[in-house]
């Protein structure tokens, strides 16, 4: 049995879910997510609540159940409130900026790196914070560990890309050796 499968989503003022076969159709103020659920797990609609429950059971059906409860209580949170997550620039030189369509990144390369804000996301830059929004979780969390991975934090000075808050072990240098004599 899954813990987390077992628990109902609360329907949020403002949202409007749809179940027609296997797709959930999730309608908010910020935006409208679709999703095809597995033939194993059926969702259904009980006073405001959606309840998640499974077909048939195995191991591999609990598994799926408790993962399409998260998936479905994270459209109807993206949908009411969305999601966001800040990047953080470190290092002297370091910048950012939006063009258009493009975030621009100047991160010690010879050249700047250009990323493509892809649709439902919203780039917004403030000194060295980069904040990433939108109403789909796993693309914002996508989006934002691409960006990440451009320059991840270094071990020695910390310079780089990092989540707003991430805390980066600093490792010490190599130490100069004095002569005894």
């Amino acid at each position: 049995m899954s813990r987390i499968g077992k628990k109902t989503i609360q329907i949020l003022a403002g949202v409007e879910v749809k179940i027609e076969n296997q797709t959930i159709v999730v309608k908010g103020p910020k935006g409208e997510l679709k999703m095809e659920i597995c033939p194993e797990i059926r969702a259904s609609i009980i006073n405001n609540e959606i309840k998640i429950s499974p077909f048939k059971t195995s191991k591999k059906t609990n598994a799926l159940w408790g993962l399409t409860r998260a998936l479905v209580f994270n459209m109807v949170k993206g949908t009411s409130q969305g999601f966001e997550k800040k990047l953080q620039l470190e290092g002297i030189g370091f910048k950012a900026k939006i063009e258009g369509e493009e975030l621009i990144l100047n991160v010690g390369f010879s050249h700047p790196v250009k990323v493509k804000q892809p649709n439902g996301i919203k780039f917004l830059v403030e000194k060295n914070i980069i904040n990433i929004s939108g109403i789909n979780k796993e693309m914002v969390g996508q989006i934002s560990a691409k960006i990440r991975a451009i320059k991840p934090p270094e071990p020695y000075k910390g310079k780089g890309i990092r989540y707003f808050g991430e805390l980066v072990k600093i490792k010490a240098g190599k130490k100069v050796v004095s002569s005894g004599s």
